[in-house]
């Protein structure tokens, strides 16, 4: 990689900007009402949940509660989480199965039927590989060639075995790596329980995961920007107009660090270990569901823009936007017909 790519590569931010939230209430709702916000640091991202037809601060601090909820479910790295007890053996009974709850069942089925549409592009049992990349702590230490190369025999999908929410692994020492799928998962979960306290306008926010319930106040679409590549945060290359539906993005700016000239990045190739090189810069899926969206924007970057194109195109009621590293958008078919795009 030249110097030169290195840095645009470097200079790209978080791909969603959601644009235009702030409006005043109409119709039957006091013109002086503001939304209500709440904003915290959890799954190890910056979750914001904003309600536009709500004053009620119990609903916002419930949703909050059910993040801790499903971080104490769904975190690799907690100690406390049943995700990390059944990567630790420790839920195994004398058959070598694992009960689960119906949420970590649900998302591993999520996860499996994902690594099974990409072809393995991405596989959630990559957790022995991912365990040894360290994105967070700035060192730009690369793993252990011998290690990484260990831990890829323990990698394949295919030899997860779930049923009637319980688990078993094929080979000893596999471990699931669930970080790709499980914000859009709780997005939706977030959704259901919003939706059920009589919430109709809303945006969930886990880390740039957007996920919209119904319209903006006064009907009006919600507005998403598309970051532009290679630019200044606020400048964006496109602005979506969706209504009720996930937007969620994967690329090579969200964890990454450099290391004599290369940039490596945490989307990993189960076959090789090491990130993937494919030219793209991030892809963005619109769905209706948020798990859908992570699921599908991971899928589609792993497999690269032909092969991830053809997947978006072969599924109905989603659409995707891949960029590449020229900074040119790439248009799922039929975006242009489902929403209204402008071009900056």
């Amino acid at each position: 990689m030249t110097d030169k790519k290195k840095t645009l590569l470097v200079a790209i931010p978080m791909a969603l900007v959601v644009l235009a939230v702030f409006a005043f209430f109409y119709s039957r709702q006091s013109p002086q009402q503001e939304p209500i916000t709440a904003t915290a640091f959890k799954l190890n991202t910056v979750v914001t949940i904003t309600i536009y037809d709500s004053q009620d601060q119990d609903i916002l601090d419930g949703a909050m509660a059910l993040c801790d909820e499903y971080e104490r479910i769904f975190s690799r790295t907690l100690e406390e989480s049943e995700l990390y007890q059944l990567n630790a053996g420790s839920l195994q009974n004398e058959n070598g199965v694992s009960p689960l709850s119906e949420p970590l069942a649900d998302l591993i089925s999520q996860g499996l039927y994902y690594s099974g549409l990409s072809g393995g592009a991405f596989d959630i049992s990559i957790a022995p590989v991912s365990s040894l990349w360290d994105f967070t702590s700035g060192e730009a230490v690369l793993p252990d060639e011998q290690e990484l190369s260990n831990a890829l025999a323990l990698v394949d999908y295919r030899q997860v075995f779930l049923a009637d929410n319980s688990l078993s692994f094929g080979m000893e020492g596999m471990q699931l790596d669930l970080g790709a799928i499980a914000k859009g998962y709780i997005a939706d979960r977030l959704k259901d329980y919003l939706e059920d306290q009589g919430v109709e306008s809303a945006i969930i926010d886990l880390g740039g995961n957007i996920l919209c319930i119904g319209k903006r106040p006064g009907g009006e679409p919600f507005r998403i920007g598309i970051q532009r590549p290679f630019a200044d945060r606020s400048e964006t290359a496109a602005i979506v107009e969706i209504d009720d539906k996930s937007v969620v993005s994967s690329g090579i700016y969200e964890r990454y660090f450099e290391k004599e000239g290369t940039l490596y990045h945490h989307i990993l190739n189960p076959d090789t270990g090491y990130p993937y090189e494919n030219g793209l810069i991030s892809v963005t899926i619109i769905s209706d569901d948020s798990v859908d969206g992570d699921g599908l924007s991971t899928s589609c970057f792993a497999l690269g823009l032909e092969k991830g194109m053809e997947l978006i195109d072969s599924l109905p009621d989603v659409y995707a936007v891949f960029i590449t590293e020229d900074g040119e958008l790439h248009f799922s078919e039929g975006f242009d017909a489902a929403f209204s795009v402008t071009l900056s």
